[in-house]
């Protein structure tokens, strides 16, 4: 049995088991989405008529007064009868990518950093997204999965690169990617998912700050615009605690050679040296008196993208020119 659940002219077909988001994205039907767990509010809609189970919707996200207005979570709710809902935001320039369930084998296990993985994937079919956006990966034995980032560019649609930091105790981490997790070993994604992606109308300058793993989905961004535009002005600065924490440092200084528009800042928060030290936004703010033009692209904890924000906006960037994705933690 399934329910008709209808946005704008849209129409799609859903399980009574199956998330509204679930359901519009595998229609090709763009739904907003960010951590896709019910812990960041992102794909929060309305609905106009019918029924909805809010399922694990957390309180703190999804009110009690929200949900007697008819708010729920397009990630978590789930339809009773035949649903229409209401989006709260326009949807953003670009493609809409279909999700997809795909099986990839590990293709490579290199650590790069401290407590740092690059896993590469290789599926057996191709996967359409853009550039920022993440894929699950599935747990072995498990009914969990964890949202990771591809840092390759989209043109490299079957070869996925994901950049892992490990989790004391984690499920995904210490369980598996930095415990059992081997080359050729078969692994199940779903994908692609979020909102966070290079703006495909946007061809000035960028500013991309990250911290820690933030910076796969950042790479990706870069090699695709310095792809379309080489001679692009782009501003990387990737923030860390420690030397030790740094990854593709020659790739980056070997795209500085090669790209005079591209810059990259690394920035250790937690350890002097002959580099910048200091918390990454500082560091943005110190080098730039303004950025009216530009655009600004933040990923790393919650922390950092708020400051990164806030800099963004004391040095006069456009409101509409910030994007951006915190890391959120596993439910």
């Amino acid at each position: 049995m399934t329910f008709t659940v209808s946005v704008a002219a849209d129409r799609v077909e859903c399980r009574p088991d199956q998330p509204i988001l679930d359901a519009f994205l595998r229609g090709s039907v763009w739904m907003p989405n960010s951590c896709n767990q019910g812990t960041c509010g992102t794909c929060k809609l309305r609905v106009v008529s019918g029924e909805v189970d809010h399922g694990l919707s957390p309180e703190h996200t999804l009110t009690r007064a929200e949900r007697e207005q008819g708010f729920a979570l397009a990630c978590q709710a789930t339809p009773c009868s035949d649903t229409v809902v209401e989006r709260l935001d326009a949807a953003p320039a670009g493609t809409v990518h279909t999700l997809r369930d795909l099986v990839g084998t590990v293709s490579a296990i290199e650590d790069v950093a401290r407590d740092t993985r690059r896993v590469l994937v290789t599926l057996d079919g191709p996967l359409e997204f853009s550039a920022g956006q993440y894929v699950e990966l599935r747990i072995p034995g498990t009914d969990h999965g964890r949202q990771y980032s591809m840092a390759n560019t989209p043109g490299e649609s079957k070869q996925l690169e994901f950049h892992i930091r490990r989790q004391p105790g984690g499920v995904a981490t210490d369980g598996w990617v930095f415990g059992t997790l081997s080359v050729g070993e078969r692994v199940d994604t779903v994908g692609p998912l979020g909102d966070f992606r290079l703006d495909p109308e946007d061809e000035g300058p960028m500013i991309l700050l990250g911290g820690g793993t933030g910076l796969a989905p950042l790479k990706s961004m870069a090699r695709q615009a310095l792809t379309s535009a080489p001679d692009r002005a782009i501003h990387l600065y990737h923030g860390v605690r420690e030397e030790s924490d740094l990854y593709d440092v020659d790739l980056f200084q070997e795209w500085e050679r090669a790209h005079p528009g591209f810059r990259y800042v690394p920035c250790l928060s937690d350890q002097s040296w002959p580099g910048r030290s200091g918390y990454v936004t500082d560091a943005f703010v110190e080098d730039f008196d303004t950025c009216r033009g530009y655009s600004g692209y933040l990923c790393g904890p919650p922390a950092m993208v708020d400051a990164g924000v806030k800099a963004f906006k004391r040095r006069r960037m456009a409101p509409r020119r910030v994007f951006r994705e915190k890391f959120t933690p596993a439910v």
